[in-house]
């Protein structure tokens, strides 16, 4: 007899259930605190636009961007949705709890070591990718469109749905790319790829890479550069991680 029983299909779905409610009520929790406190919120949302941003005080630049809004329920819908971003943000770590619960029973004890590893790595990774996002590549992607015009005749009025638009996508997507290492630190340890395998597809790597910064950033060159240079370093850093060689199947008894 086992130690414990297999779960059946319907308790897999109930553990399931419990999970993802744990990780919405965390995030809904945390939203509706960032909903009371608007002025605070919107005055690190709002940072990257001030002549006072810490990049620009460092570089010596003169930046101020001025936002205005053109739809009436915008500024509601914009404090909503980025209370929900902040919650998620900052619930990161609770939600990898919940899913490191949820899918540890089903590994080996020799894998859960590897995995437990790449799980704690993965806030740190996401946070550490939020503030490449916030401090480096927000700003730079500012100050590239603010002062570009296609006439002296045109200037660039941004709108407050436009700004919210790009801040997302530099903050928070930069910071979901930067779990690829976790992602080659669990495919490591349950022997998928190894560390020869990333080494000959670095020039595919750098090609994807490319893409996933055009994708991201407004597609100007000096902004996907800045973009793909983290990035693939990631890359780099995830050969690192892996293991020197795929281990063999052991043959069971």
């Amino acid at each position: 007899m086992e130690d414990q029983a297999e779960m059946s299909f319907w308790d897999h779905l109930e553990a399931l259930r419990g999970t993802l409610f744990r990780s919405v009520l965390a995030v809904g929790l945390l939203s509706v605190v960032f909903l009371c406190i608007k002025e605070p919120l919107f005055k690190v949302v709002l940072w990257p636009g001030q002549p006072d941003f810490i990049l620009y005080s460092l570089l010596g630049l003169d930046f101020k961007m001025d936002l205005i809004n053109i739809d009436i329920s915008a500024q509601f819908f914009v404090h909503l949705k980025v209370s929900i971003l902040c919650g998620v943000v900052l619930g990161f770590p609770f939600i990898i709890w919940e899913i490191w619960k949820f899918i540890a029973p089903a590994l080996y004890d020799k894998e859960k070591k590897s995995v437990r590893k790449a799980f704690g790595l993965s806030s740190g990774l996401f946070y550490l990718g939020v503030a490449v996002g916030y401090f480096i590549v927000l700003p730079v992607c500012l100050m590239f469109f603010m002062n570009y015009t296609v006439s002296d005749q045109v200037q660039n009025t941004i709108s407050l749905s436009s700004y919210m638009s790009l801040f997302t996508s530099m903050v928070f997507l930069i910071g979901i790319l930067f779990e690829f290492p976790t992602v080659i630190l669990v495919l490591s340890s349950l022997g998928i790829v190894d560390r020869q395998q990333l080494r000959g597809f670095r020039k595919y790597a750098f090609v994807v890479v490319l893409l996933l910064a055009a994708f991201i950033t407004p597609s100007d060159p000096f902004s996907m550069f800045v973009l793909a240079l983290p990035l693939y370093g990631l890359y780099e850093f995830s050969i690192l991680l892996c293991k020197k060689e795929t281990p063999q199947v052991e043959e069971e008894e």
